[in-house]
This record gives C-alpha cells, sequence and structure tokens, in this order.
C-alpha cells in the first residue's frame, strides 16, 4: 500500500512540474512576442518621442550627439555668392528607436526626432572658395558650434503640418542653447522640405546612413 502511495505521488510530481515547464516556456514565447510588437515600426509604440510643455513648445532632447550620426552637409558661403542660406556645417542625428525602426521598414516612424547642429567652417584662409590649409591638405573642416534644429514628425499633434513634420530651433548662435522652441512657420522650413526633401520630408539624398540602413 505504501509503496503504490508512493509511486502515485511521484507520478502527481512529476505531472506538476511538467505543467509549470509548459507554462514557463508559453511565458517566454509570450514575452518575446510582446517585445517584437514594442520594437516593431509598423505601430509607434517603443519610439522615444520628444517632450513637449503645455504651451506647445518643446524642450531640448539629452544627449542627441550621442544618437545615430547621419551626414553634415555643407554649402559655404564662398560657393554660394557670398551669401549661402546655410552657410554651416550640419551635423544631423536621428534617435535611436527611430533609426532601429526606419532600418526594420523604410519608413520614419511617428515619434521621429532628427536634430541638427550646426557649426562655423574652420578658419578659412583662402578667400577665393573658403577651404583651409590643414595638415591633411586643403579643404573644410569644421569649427564651433552656432545653432541647434529639431525635426518631429507626429501627426496627430501637427495635424496642419505636410507629412505631420515640425520644426523647432534652440537659438542660432554658440552654446548655450534655448531649452524649449516653438515649431516654426509652415514655410520657413517645411514647405522646402516637401519639395526637395528625398524621403518623407527627409532630405535622406545627403545622408548615407540612412540609404544604407533603408531595406532594399
Amino acid at each position: 500500500m505504501q509503496n503504490r502511495l508512493y509511486k502515485g505521488s511521484l507520478a502527481l510530481t512529476w505531472l506538476a512540474t511538467g505543467a509549470l515547464l509548459v507554462a514557463g516556456c508559453t511565458q517566454v514565447e509570450t514575452s518575446d512576442t510582446a517585445g517584437q510588437e514594442v520594437t516593431g515600426s509598423e505601430s509607434s509604440e517603443g519610439i522615444i518621442r520628444a517632450s513637449f510643455n503645455d504651451d506647445g513648445s518643446v524642450n531640448q532632447p539629452e544627449n542627441w550627439r550621442e544618437w545615430v550620426f547621419v551626414g553634415a552637409p555643407l554649402t559655404p558661403n564662398a560657393l554660394n555668392g557670398g551669401a549661402a542660406p546655410f552657410p554651416e556645417f550640419h551635423n544631423v542625428y536621428i534617435e535611436p528607436s527611430a533609426y532601429a525602426a526606419y532600418s526594420e521598414t523604410g519608413e520614419f516612424p511617428e515619434g521621429t526626432q532628427i536634430a541638427k547642429e550646426l557649426t562655423t567652417v574652420r578658419d578659412n584662409n583662402n578667400a577665393e572658395n573658403g577651404s583651409s590649409q590643414e595638415v591633411s591638405g586643403v579643404g573644410y573642416f569644421e569649427g564651433e558650434f552656432v545653432g541647434l534644429e529639431l525635426t518631429v514628425k507626429d501627426s496627430v499633434r501637427f495635424k496642419d503640418e505636410p507629412g505631420g513634420w515640425a520644426y523647432f530651433s534652440f537659438g542660432h548662435k554658440a552654446p548655450p542653447y534655448e531649452q524649449t522652441a516653438t515649431a516654426m512657420p509652415t514655410d520657413s522650413c517645411n514647405a522646402c522640405h516637401a519639395e526637395s526633401a528625398g524621403d518623407d520630408f527627409v532630405f535622406t539624398q545627403f545622408y548615407p546612413v540612412l540609404r544604407a540602413a533603408k531595406p532594399q
């Protein structure tokens, strides 16, 4: 009798253990699936968004120089009749979660943030074309920080802006930059992006990192 009771108890123990193992496997699969849904770029879950204030202004992003660097276009004054619209280097960064989503789907998700920090052209000593003679040769080299801008894609908050993109400037000056900024008028930025940008209002034709990241 005791032997049968022991065997019955042992069988129940194995059944209980098996049930726990099955439950554990089920939980792991559910967790993995949930993780894929959060990071999937078809939705905007998991995208780190800009911080806005009650008056509609946006807060200066944190650690934008640690975001994914995508390019640094330059149109110097000396090559544009002495009056280029954007004579500085534009160091452009995309927030990492938005970059990951773009790399997956080739589309900029809702909540995308792209920062642009401006720097002067270093110590021009060639007045004819604005270049400099440096140890590596004659060329264009970055000087000092002189401004910070941010673009945000939010089709709900900016439903009246083309593509849902809004553009902000934290000051065209040396740091420290302003802590908050209000959206610039549509004609000042968005109209140009709508007409000439390579991909969804973003000048990807100037950003090889984004072109390389986009799925083929």
